[in-house]
């Protein structure tokens, strides 16, 4: 993203949904087989990041605003179909998840901190010679419905 001058403000990516994420899927109202059907219309904002030295009051709402009304026009002009929810993961430790809230995403829970592939028989991080590296973090989940019948769409 950029300002009116062509210089460099902000960068978002996106990607694959989450495997599985209980909070994710008790909002929508998931099945395994309706998320196995449908976990191709949900992405994840994987990274949303405001350059150094960018100021700009209330840049990143207004940017995750702007983002999340040409999402699905432009995901179905590249890969042929729309999306109707938007992930996004967040650590508290480091975030608040102020410019998310303001840019109307709901807070829905938090992960178990096994990582985004879904269950393991352990949390993440632990060294094979029993040695632990850092854990995956616990992290916030906050979504963005694309549409407002986006529950119908994703159970069907």
């Amino acid at each position: 993203m950029r300002d009116g001058q062509g210089h460099p403000l902000a960068c978002a990516f996106f990607g694959s949904a989450a495997w599985q994420c209980q909070p994710r899927d008790a909002f929508i109202g998931w099945t395994p087989q309706a998320r196995r059907r449908h976990l191709g219309l949900v992405t994840n904002n994987t990274r949303f990041l405001i350059l150094a030295g960018v100021r700009v009051p209330h840049l990143a709402s207004h940017l995750l605003g702007r983002i999340s009304r040409r999402l699905s026009p432009d995901w179905q002009a590249h890969y042929g179909h729309p999306i109707h929810l938007v992930e996004t993961f967040v650590e508290p430790d480091r975030f608040a998840g102020t410019s998310y809230r303001a840019a109307g995403w709901v807070r829905v829970g938090a992960t178990t901190g096994r990582g985004r592939n879904g269950p393991s028989p352990r949390r993440r991080g632990y060294g094979p010679a029993g040695g632990s590296a850092p854990q995956e973090s616990i992290k916030e989940i906050f979504l963005l419905p694309l549409s407002t019948d986006f529950r119908s769409r994703l159970t069907a």
